[in-house]
């Protein structure tokens, strides 16, 4: 991950655990659960895609000799 995406990450993360003490502590308003849910699935997309860039970039070396790119399924 580049420097200034990995310090957007850092923040997400910073945040969504934040709003999970709060949640745990002394609940979370309507707006701030929304907010808490959004993050996580942005969290949950770069994962994701984060993941499959490096696996797209993977090979793998059969015991034959032979190689193979590992691609995305299409669905």
């Amino acid at each position: 991950m580049e420097k200034g995406k990995t310090m957007e990450f850092e923040q997400l993360i910073k945040r969504i655990n934040e709003l999970s003490r709060k949640s745990k502590t002394e609940g979370l308003t309507p707006e701030e659960k929304e907010e808490q849910t959004k993050l996580r699935n942005e969290y949950r997309a770069k994962v994701v895609g984060n993941l499959s860039s490096q696996l797209e970039g993977l090979k793998i070396k059969h015991p034959d000799g032979t190689i193979t790119d590992v691609k995305k399924k299409q669905l």
